[in-house]
């Protein structure tokens, strides 16, 4: 039996004796911060102390305080919490006035019940108080105290998300959001399905769902318009008699031979919390991969960063692989996190290796457990929104589990213009910095945003699937000073609306009594315009310009399909995995559609899948499928024990 087990019944049981014989307490019981310290009054001279060298003190955890329980019940609720979980005590040397003392512990066992309560003490108890008393108890030998195995501690960190409403369209007829081309909340999901636990709700983000995956978007043909506009108009397969408009964009391709010059700073996460293979490990040796991608006219420079930065590779031609690679291998994990001083100091050498009219661009690959510096999450998001302004953008990459933090990797990602990527495998490596390394590094159009006029002769009802954290007032539209999406070259972008038509029974929100009936949408030279479905606007700026440029796309009735089977495969896959990530979101929308039903419908809908991302989809749904079916917990959700 251990010193710290001896010393915490010791305590614990002075403090039971004296309220249990209801005389004076001989303990001070502090409440502060949710602390309980246990103090015993100072009556021994400064000799014995150093004689004895027995001060002490127990701090204990949060102990519940009801305002039924008396003072008397509350601590011996402290004193109970401290004899039963050892893992919460911790011991230290502190002044004198905290000791046990020997006539305490006379008196204790001359109260009436002192005896009686103390033969529950261990045996070494027992001796060490016949020792110091002369008192000798027969006392039974308990068995050790449960020993718990500590369990590891998840901090990870994502945003809040409030799932979007339905809108009547007689009321609000004008929706407008941001494009969105991360896909880190689909492979972070991904990891902890295949760990075995269903995802928090709010790590899930739709619009990153579906922009993972490739759609068969046509190309723009002309580099001065670049990207494509898609619609396409379906039924709901979770929702009879609604509907799903998807818009889709796909921006042009570059080869990556064709890429301009690069200036790429790898940022990299040295800290002692990367200390593990699937962090520090899996990161060096994804920016191998990206690294035997680069040219003679490419400079790539590494900064480091943990308790504080520094350089490990200044500006170095891309050719010279031996150098990069070399200084890779050589980073090792340890120390707390100044992320702060880290893209500081990266953003300073990107400055001095700057390419006019080439790639200037941050690549900050980490878990974003920022622990020391500027640690303030809406610091940091300042700090790169005025760096952007340099022309130098700023990509995140995390890695690594339990302490991830989704919130400030994303943020950090969208405010400095760049794209947000989880790489939980070599293999997400591989798609992310090799297969769209065109994507992931060329900018071909900045702040594009989305705005669409929903026609209420047509349409009644409509709510945008995902794009929570994206959303932009009307006015942001047409004001060139909001930021908004980055889109990559080559990538896509989709966007699905669920709508209900006029005179459909499954509307969700009744009409308002007091409202008039207005009269038809008419164009501008008075025509009745009811064969429009919806007017959709976009904006976009090109990368070295500050004035965005207009596209208009009117999307007609005449291109609605009523049956499900009659749409493309790309419309029903996108169906299910939007569906997929409504309902790890709990399925407030989604009626009685579960997954076996997505299972169905992304089967049906696989078509082409050269990389087997659809497929590996396929047997995500499958696996999330058994874990909501079984006793599995969801992840980040505490166990009750009782």
């Amino acid at each position: 039996m251990n010193t710290l087990f001896i010393t915490r019944y010791l305590i614990s049981s002075i403090v039971l004796l004296n309220l249990a014989a209801c005389g004076t307490p001989t303990t001070d019981i502090t409440d502060n911060h949710n602390e309980i310290i246990l103090t015993t009054p100072d009556k021994e001279s400064k000799t014995d102390t150093q004689t004895k060298r027995n001060n002490l003190s127990v701090v204990a955890g949060p102990v519940e305080n009801k305002k039924t329980h008396t003072a008397q019940e509350q601590e011996i609720a402290v004193a109970l919490s401290q004899a039963t979980q050892p893992s919460s005590i911790t011991t230290k040397i502190i002044p004198e006035r905290h000791r046990v003392q020997k006539n305490k512990l006379t008196d204790v066992l001359a109260k009436p019940r002192g005896a009686e309560m103390l033969r529950s003490a261990p045996a070494p108890l027992q001796e060490y108080m016949a020792g110091i008393t002369g008192h000798s108890l027969s006392m039974p030998i308990l068995a050790p105290p449960v020993q718990w195995e500590n369990e590891p501690v998840d901090r990870e960190n994502y945003a809040r998300i409030h799932t979007n409403p339905v809108i009547r369209v007689a009321e609000s007829p004008v929706s407008t959001f941001s494009i969105d081309v991360d896909s880190g909340s689909y492979t972070n999901t991904r990891r902890m399905i295949m760990a075995g636990h269903l995802p928090p709700q709010d790590a899930v983000r739709v619009e990153e769902f579906l922009n993972y995956f490739d759609y068969a978007y046509p190309v723009p043909v002309n580099v001065d318009h670049p990207f494509s506009v898609t619609t396409e108009i379906g039924p709901s397969p979770w929702s009879q008699g609604r509907h799903l408009l998807r818009i889709g964009l796909k921006g042009y391709n570059v080869d990556a031979s064709h890429l301009p010059a690069s200036n790429i700073v790898y940022l990299v996460d040295v800290s002692g919390s990367m200390r593990s293979a699937n962090k520090l490990e899996l990161l060096k040796q994804s920016l191998r991969l990206l690294t035997k991608q680069l040219r003679q006219q490419d400079k790539i420079s590494i900064v480091v960063y943990a308790g504080a930065s520094g350089v490990v590779l200044n500006p170095t031609p891309g050719n010279q692989r031996s150098n990069i690679l070399s200084a890779l291998d050589r980073l090792t994990a340890g120390g707390s996190t100044n992320g702060g001083a880290g893209i500081r100091l990266a953003y300073q050498l990107a400055e001095q290796a700057f390419i006019a009219g080439g790639i200037n661009r941050i690549i900050l690959a980490s878990d974003g457990d920022f622990n020391v510096g500027t640690v303030s999450f809406e610091a940091l998001i300042d700090l790169v929104e005025e760096k952007r302004k340099t022309g130098i953008t700023l990509s995140t990459l995390a890695f690594g589990t339990g302490n991830v933090n989704d919130q400030l990797m994303e943020q950090l990602s969208n405010k400095a213009n760049g794209q947000y990527a989880y790489i939980d495998t070599l293999n997400e490596a591989q798609k992310v910095l090799v297969d769209e390394i065109s994507s992931t590094l060329q900018t071909i159009a900045k702040d594009t945003k989305i705005q669409i006029e929903f026609n209420p002769d047509v349409v009644n009802e409509y709510r945008l699937i995902g794009y929570e954290n994206r959303a932009l007032k009307r006015e942001d539209f047409n004001n060139d000073k909001v930021d908004a999406g980055e889109l990559g070259a080559g990538y896509r972008v989709t966007a699905l609306y669920e709508l209900s038509l006029v005179n459909s029974q499954s509307q969700l929100i009744d009409p308002l009594r007091y409202q008039a009936k207005k009269p038809l949408a008419v164009n501008s030279s008075g025509k009745a315009i009811s064969s429009e479905l919806a007017f959709l606007r976009l904006r976009y700026k090109l990368p070295e310009s500050n004035t965005s440029t207009l596209i208009e796309h009117p999307i007609y009735t005449r291109n609605i399909k009523h049956n499900l089977d009659t749409t493309s495969i790309d419309f029903r896959f996108a169906a299910s995995v939007a569906a997929f990530g409504q309902l790890l979101r709990g399925g407030q929308y989604t009626g009685a559609f579960q997954y076996q039903n997505v299972l169905s419908l992304a089967r049906n809908s696989k078509g082409e899948d050269p990389f087997g991302y659809r497929g590996e989809f396929i047997r995500l749904v499958n696996l999330a499928n058994s874990l909501a079916s079984g006793p599995a917990q969801q992840y980040n959700q505490p166990v009750d024990m009782l």
